[in-house]
């Protein structure tokens, strides 16, 4: 069992950055893939990227490759998601997860946070 809590979202303008961060607690952090996802007012989830256990592999959406870097810290329990070069596009909620793999379809994460709030103006 993961508890997982979301944090670093806000208002940003076009072409600025955020760091958002998931802390996890309730279970070994490090047994886990973690993963972030994002829904967009009136649309569905939305793959963003992933990261295995011990950080050896990533997967990121091709809408996001090159802007942004997932990372983790398992000594922390916390797993990041650094966004730069935004764009209103990116507006969404953001949702991190802890899953069975870096696979980019929601059936494979088991526990989900509660969303942060991505903001990006033009």
């Amino acid at each position: 069992q993961v508890q997982l809590v979301e944090s670093g979202g806000g208002l940003v303008q076009a072409g600025g950055s955020l760091r958002l961060s998931c802390a996890a607690s309730g279970r070994t952090f490090s047994s886990a893939a973690m993963g972030w996802f994002r829904q967009a007012p009136g649309k569905d989830y939305e793959f963003v990227a992933a990261i295995s256990r011990s950080a050896a592999s990533t997967n990121y959406a091709d809408s996001v490759k090159g802007r942004f870097t997932i990372s983790r810290d398992n000594a922390k329990n916390t797993v990041y998601l650094q966004m730069n070069s935004l764009k209103p596009e990116d507006t969404a909620v953001y949702y991190c997860a802890a899953g069975r793999g870096i696979v980019d379809t929601r059936a494979w994460y088991d526990y989900w946070g509660q969303g942060t709030q991505v903001t990006v103006s033009s």
